[in-house]
């Protein structure tokens, strides 16, 4: 009879552990999954980065700058990263978030140019730049989700036992960047 206990107990226990470590796997799955999500949308916009910018040359010869900066920015975010280090994530969201600063740069420089406006390439580009962009804040917010899923076991006792011993880190959120923070004064617009 106690031997019965004992073994039950022992299953019981074992169970448990199993439990907690196969949960801590499917929150870190479930972040590289969101994670992965997000470089198929960025990898899009980054496709449609080209076409856009040789439509543009045609009409927008004083912003090569800005053409530049965008293309090394695409160039840069293109380059693989390891989604299991926080600080390499980090690193690669900065970067998106600088792409996404240009090109938002671009579509504002763009009204100065009617003609461009008109193109229907053009119109065809920001189109498919707009529906990847919705996509992109659809993805973060999946990421978001699943990372917070994922910090809170991180950071809470039984669970942050096993994702230390199995190497399993907080990972970072997708932020705004200040600039996007920032109110916006309608009077510049006026």
């Amino acid at each position: 009879m106690d031997l019965t206990i004992i073994l039950g107990g022992i299953v019981v226990v074992l169970l448990v552990v199993y439990y907690l470590y196969a949960s801590m796997i499917k929150k870190k799955n479930r972040v590289q999954e969101a994670l992965s999500s997000i470089d198929v949308q960025f990898q899009k916009r980054a496709d449609l980065v080209p076409n856009m910018l040789r439509t543009a040359a045609k009409y927008m010869q004083h912003e090569k700058q800005l053409f530049e900066d965008i293309v090394e920015l695409r160039n840069s975010v293109k380059t693989t990263y390891d989604m299991n280090n926080a600080n390499a994530v980090a690193q690669h969201m900065e970067t998106e978030n600088q792409l996404q600063s240009k090109l938002g740069a671009f579509q504002v420089r763009m009204e100065a140019y009617p003609e461009l406006k008109s193109d229907g390439t053009m119109i065809e580009a920001m189109k498919a730049m707009s529906n990847v962009e919705n996509n992109i804040s659809a993805a973060r917010r999946f990421y978001n989700a699943s990372v917070g899923t994922l910090n809170n076991a991180v950071e809470t006792w039984p669970t942050s036992t096993f994702a230390r011993k199995m190497g399993i880190d907080a990972m970072p959120f997708f932020e705004a960047e200040e600039k996007a923070r920032e109110s916006i004064d309608v009077s510049d617009f006026l």
